[in-house]
């Protein structure tokens, strides 16, 4: 099956996409395009679907930077390529030749440009990322390679979306310590429950830090098990793992 690849106009001619599940090799509940080598899939067919994706990019496989995840604000300029994985939660680039990469599985994949410049970014931001501030940080750590943020367009990805995206009242509570006004990114679930509007608080997030653009694709991880792996909807069939999707982009 050949690879779905969704790209914005937003960022082109730069060469980027998030990656759905479909045209990769695994099988079983990683079924597709795993890209994520910390799942319990086998190595082999992982190994197999990043070439797939590097090779769709243009890349040999040894040029996907990545870094282990870890929910936070953390961002890692590349300059050559990356020894190993450091822990972080963003990547910026002015260096041709090699791609950032994300790996999620309802949390935001971001990927930045400011297309003058030739500075790009890639961040994982899910609400924890999100509201400690990796989005910010992303664009900080671009502007010290020379982007100006104002020049600078910022897509999110595939995405948790709010309908499918319930919490607890502690989870609103340390949104509200953040800013009052977020309470304008939940929605009342059932009983004391609420739905989160993730991108929609990345969207604020970017767009209240001075960003050129932003967009969010509005396709939602959970609602869509064809086209995309879900955390959440893992944990609500009792499934034993998740695949990860990747996104990419490069100069």
């Amino acid at each position: 099956m050949t690879l779905e690849i969704l790209t914005s106009d937003s960022l082109s001619p730069l060469t980027h996409g998030f990656f759905t599940r479909r045209g990769g090799a695994s099988s079983g509940v990683f079924s597709g395009l795993n890209c994520g080598p910390g799942s319990t899939d086998q190595a082999e067919a992982v190994a197999i679907n990043r070439a797939r994706v590097a090779t769709a990019l243009g890349l040999p496989p040894e040029a996907l930077m990545a870094v282990h995840q870890v929910h936070s604000a953390d961002v890692v300029t590349v300059t050559d390529p990356l020894a190993d994985k450091p822990r972080a939660d963003a990547l910026v680039t002015r260096t041709p030749g090699l791609a950032l990469t994300v790996l999620t599985a309802d949390c935001q994949p971001v990927l930045f440009a400011d297309r003058g410049a030739g500075v790009i970014g890639a961040a994982h931001a899910g609400w924890k990322g999100a509201l400690s501030g990796v989005l910010e940080a992303t664009l900080d750590a671009m502007e010290a390679l020379g982007a100006d943020r104002a020049e600078t367009v910022a897509v999110i990805g595939p995405t948790i979306s709010q309908r499918a995206y319930e919490v607890g009242p502690e989870f609103l509570d340390d949104f509200m310590m953040e800013d009052p006004e977020n309470v304008r990114f939940f929605a009342n679930g059932e009983g004391d429950r609420y739905l989160f509007d993730l991108p929609g608080y990345g969207l604020h997030r970017l767009r209240r830090a001075g960003i050129g653009a932003a967009e969010w694709t509005r396709h939602c991880t959970y609602s869509d098990p064809e086209r995309f792996y879900s955390y959440r909807r893992t944990t609500h069939l009792k499934e034993a793992d998740y695949g990860r999707l990747i996104s990419a982009i490069r100069l």
